[in-house]
């Protein structure tokens, strides 16, 4: 494992712990995840004279090759100085947080521990090298934005905001995929820099993938008609949005423009989509930014303007101009990062954005006013700062670049237009944040503001200053971000050249623009907003909730036989077209294959036919039951102990759960459908029952090549150390499906007790001893075996109602008691025993939760609590904390995921014990089996027990009253 990927891991695991640091230390909580991020950012830094010297930095973990998915990571200057980005701006701005925040703010914790994790995210997206692993990181930046936009999730403003960021950037991040997925494909590789290095010739499916990928990249940049989602994104708190919308996750979009726009330009109609579609985005930005009267809107839209001003220089596809736009995207993100940081500095202050309330700021915190001009200046692109630098260099490349393609001359038109433009709004920032008005007092000081909290923005404003005095120094370091392809001198001072002459021009220009408007905004024309790119957003969302609700009100219609039925017809129709298929059908059949076969299916058939035919809810779910443990036999007689085991297990528990839901039911199966619906449920059930017959027959002749499961064996002993076939499988060869299921299973968990517990997922019982419990036991079984007992409830066991004292049996509730050790032992001897022998963590989960069962109804809830007093949802995520982290292990030594050791004890004369690593996999599945029977029972059994014990002493205390 390579350092780079150690960074990572050390910031997933700050991300881990930061919740509850916050929550112990309160806001200087924040302090930890500034020192990891400012310690990983230093650490980066050692790095340069490295990769100065031309080397590029590769590590890669075989993850799941089988699907081009590998943890690849490869550091050249541009990544370097992206990941650079990234950390150090997220130091300094959850710095920024630690006095931004208000000291009773509960939502803190929460806030860093996403805050990190969308640092992870970001820091991996620009450092990976494998597009699928770039993708994973990219979704997990929108996911982790959605929450930071909703911080203050009391709000519809940030909710709604939040969910429109996340639905248009998914759109785009899906269609990416799919472009991912087709250049793969294409190239046989899913190595990014392969992919640049060896582009494919072109055609119809290039083209169609690399405007996939773009999709992705124009939204997650709010690139016209995608730019709508960013301002509303604004109410996101003030860090949030310098450090999402102003120095990362807005700038994903561009690297992934400037890493494929140089490999990829010769694919038809890309250049043209860019550079236009950047043209209209930063023109449309600036003039939105000069109508808002919300300060931090002004830099939300001028974001816009400037993300579509790195697009266009990107999309023309010309090293000297690229050369220039990184120069330009860095400058942006360390002068529009302390912009926005102002900005929160006042509304902390005052409470109050909106320019026509705000006067004598500057007077009030005059180094405030010093930091917010300074960055606006950048932004503008005056001089000494990099704004000019990187502005004066661009059109230096523009007006040399020229030439007879329509592309350059839209670029520099849009790119004059649009900085004489932002010349104007970023004067207007200033004239409106820290300008005096006659008649406006100035607004009182709601919080104090700390002197600790300039020190992030102070430091965006210093780098922003030296970037410019000492840009030459970067000339060498802009070029290797080139791969050589381009080198321009940087510099303040080049003469009287026509670029400083434009400059001059579209400082003036600037200046006027704002003059005239100063007082007059209203005036200005505008386009009405039912044309407006966010209306048209919500004019199709509403729509979509009202297909949606035309939908659920045709097909909910509150009846279980209609949506079964939907479904089976709908399976039905789907088989039909399977079975037309010609030469699909098996040439010879094979009735059976042991005669014991016959007479189970026999038995089975008539349970099954039973079973429809049955009056009561008991009834049938015994005879449902009776074609389970006819497939144990069968599994059993075809040498499969292990399926016959589970399978035997599987089928108990499932009849325990149903008898424990049945018992709220009535007791007859009351049918009131006519003849005729009768009829037709018949028809549909025959149709059903031949066609999944036949799609047997179909799946036992479809297999062509020879079954991978063949070679289990040989696997299952010199992969797994183990000659359990089916237990090395689940925990070692094909582990990553135990994985998810053990994912199902805790979510199944979940949704059960939802839908029963109403406050709390554990039971409300007052932890007592072994003692203690006997003691109430007792207590509890003198007043069922007592007729005359007032406060007998009648039960049919003791965990529930319905049976009367005279039919209890004392020798079965001793007997209960007396087997519960011994299951348990039977229990772990099958989890131990398992990867030689029949059992494993699946099979022992359920003998323990036989024995929970057992106990529960021998003793009620009250023994159930007793006997586990653990919270089952503990359980349940300590399993899957255990098989994941079975999983992850192996990465740190080099080994793929889920990859198993072993070693041998010699006991000596007590023989030898092997353990193997995939054991520690397989206690995780036990404890997921075990968690999900205790949920179950304290679900469906003691919480159902505990509100009609309720229930009936409200109706006795009524009684009473009445």
């Amino acid at each position: 494992m390579g350092w780079f990927t150690g960074t990572v891991i050390v910031l997933v695991f700050t991300t881990l712990t930061a919740h509850p640091v916050v929550r112990r230390f309160g806001r200087n909580g924040f302090l930890y995840g500034v020192f990891v991020l400012g310690a990983i950012c230093v650490s980066y830094l050692t790095f340069i004279p490295q990769v100065a010297a031309g080397a590029v930095i590769e590590e890669n973990i075989e993850w799941l090759p089988q699907l081009s998915l590998n943890l690849a990571l490869r550091i050249d200057a541009l990544s370097l100085s992206l990941a650079l980005l990234v950390t150090g701006a997220g130091a300094l701005i959850l710095l920024y947080s630690r006095w931004y925040f208000h000291p009773n703010d509960q939502a803190t914790a929460r806030f860093t521990a996403i805050f990190l994790a969308f640092s992870v995210s970001m820091l991996g997206l620009v450092i990976s090298d494998n597009v699928f692993l770039l993708f994973m990181f990219w979704e997990s930046t929108t996911v982790f934005s959605f929450l930071l936009v909703a911080h203050n999730h009391r709000s519809s403003i940030a909710r709604s905001a939040a969910l429109q960021a996340l639905v248009v950037t998914t759109l785009g991040g899906l269609g990416m995929l799919a472009g991912f997925v087709i250049l793969a494909n294409m190239t046989g590789t899913a190595s990014l820099a392969e992919m640049l290095a060896n582009p494919p010739a072109a055609s119809g499916t290039l083209t169609t993938a690399i405007m996939l990928i773009m999709l992705g990249a124009l939204t997650k940049s709010a690139i016209f008609p995608f730019h709508f989602w960013l301002p509303g994104a604004m109410a996101a708190p003030t860090p949030v949005s310098a450090y999402l919308h102003a120095a990362a996750m807005v700038k994903a979009g561009v690297y992934l423009i400037a890493r494929f726009v140089p490999a990829y330009s010769f694919v038809p109609g890309l250049l043209p989509m860019l550079v236009v579609l950047g043209a209209i985005t930063m023109v449309w930005g600036a003039m939105r930014a000069l109508r808002q009267y919300d300060i931090k809107l002004i830099i939300a839209h001028g974001t816009v303007s400037q993300l579509g001003m790195l697009v266009m220089l990107f999309g023309l596809g010309m090293p000297g101009i690229e050369y220039a736009a990184l120069t330009l995207l860095f400058a942006h993100a360390v002068a529009k990062a302390p912009l926005f940081l102002t900005v929160g500095i006042i509304d902390h202050s005052t409470s109050e954005r909106d320019l026509r309330n705000l006067s004598g700021i500057a007077k009030r915190h005059p180094g405030l006013a010093i930091i917010g001009t300074i960055a606006a200046a950048s932004m503008a692109g005056l001089p000494i700062f990099i704004g000019f630098v990187a502005k004066e260099a661009a059109l230096t490349a523009l007006i040399t670049e020229r030439s007879d393609s329509w592309l350059v001359w839209v670029a520099l038109v849009a790119f004059v237009g649009g900085s004489a433009l932002t010349v104007g709004y970023m004067a207007r920032f200033v004239w409106g944040a820290f300008g005096n008005r006659k008649g406006v007092p100035t607004p009182p000081e709601v919080h104090k503001v700390s002197k600790w909290i300039y020190v992030a923005p102070t430091v965006f404003v210093v780098l922003a200053t030296l970037g410019g005095l000492f840009s030459k120094q970067f000339e060498s370091w802009l070029t290797l971000m080139t791969d050589g392809r381009a080198a321009s001198e940087l510099g303040l001072w080049h003469g009287i050249t026509p670029a400083l002459i434009v400059t001059l021009l579209m400082v003036a220009t600037g200046l006027i623009v704002f003059a005239a408007i100063r007082d007059h905004e209203a005036h200005l024309p505008t386009m009405p907003e039912r044309y407006s790119a966010s209306h048209a957003y919500w004019r199709v969302m509403n729509l979509l909730d009202v297909m949606s609700v035309k939908t659920t009100a045709t097909t909910q219609r509150g009846s279980l036989p209609f949506y079964i039925g939907t479904i089976l017809i709908t399976m039905i129709v789907a088989l039909a077209v399977l079975f037309l298929v010609p030469g699909t059908w098996p040439d010879e059949y094979t009735f059976l294959t042991n005669w014991a076969q016959l007479p189970l299916a026999i038995i089975m058939i008539a349970a099954t036919i039973r079973a429809a035919q049955a009056k009561t809810r008991f009834k049938a779910v015994v005879l449902v039951g009776v074609t389970g443990y006819g497939m144990v036999a069968i599994f059993a007689l075809h040498g499969a102990p292990d399926l016959a085991v589970t399978q035997a297990l599987v089928e108990t528990i499932t009849m325990i759960a149903f008898i424990l839901v049945i018992r709220q039911l009535p007791i007859d199966i009351k049918v009131t459908a006519s003849t005729k619906v009768k009829i037709v449920r018949g028809v549909i059930a025959v149709t059903v029952a031949l066609g999944l017959g036949m799609v047997a027959l179909l799946s036992l002749s479809a297999r062509t090549a020879t079954p991978i499961s063949e070679f289990f064996g040989e696997l299952a002993v010199k992969g797994g150390h183990g000659v359990n076939v089916v237990n090395v499988t689940l925990v070692d060869i094909r582990g990553w499906d135990t994985m998810g299921e053990l994912s199902v299973v805790l979510a199944a968990a979940t949704g059960v007790a939802s839908l029963i517990f109403l406050n709390t997922r554990g039971d409300n019982l007052p932890k007592t001893g072994r003692k203690a419990a006997r003691l109430n036991m007792r207590q509890h079984l003198k007043r069922v075996a007592d007729p005359d007992d007032p406060t007998n409830l009648t039960r049919w066991s003791l965990a529930g109602y319905k049976l009367l004292p005279e039919h209890r049996s004392i020798i079965l509730e001793v007997v209960v008691r007396l087997l519960f050790p011994a299951l348990i032992i039977v229990s772990i001897y099958l989890l131990l025993a398992g990867h030689n022998a029949p059992g494993g963590g699946f099979a022992a989960g359920l003998v323990a939760g036989l024995a929970l069962v057992a106990r529960y109804q021998a003793g009620g809830r009250h023994e159930l609590a007793a006997t586990v007093t653990l919270n089952a949802g503990r359980i349940l995520g300590l399993g899957l904390i255990l098989a994941t982290g079975t999983a992850l292990v192996p990465l740190f030594f080099g080994q793929a995921a889920l990859a198993s050791s072993w070693f041998d004890l010699s006991l000596g004369p007590f023989g030898e014990i092997s353990f193997v690593t995939s054991t520690i996999f397989d206690i995780g599945v036990y404890l997921v089996v075990f968690g999900l029977m205790l949920d179950v029972l304290r679900s469906l059994g003691s919480e159902i027990d505990e509100q009609e014990e309720h229930e009936l002493a409200m109706a006795e205390e009524e009684a009473e009253q009445s």
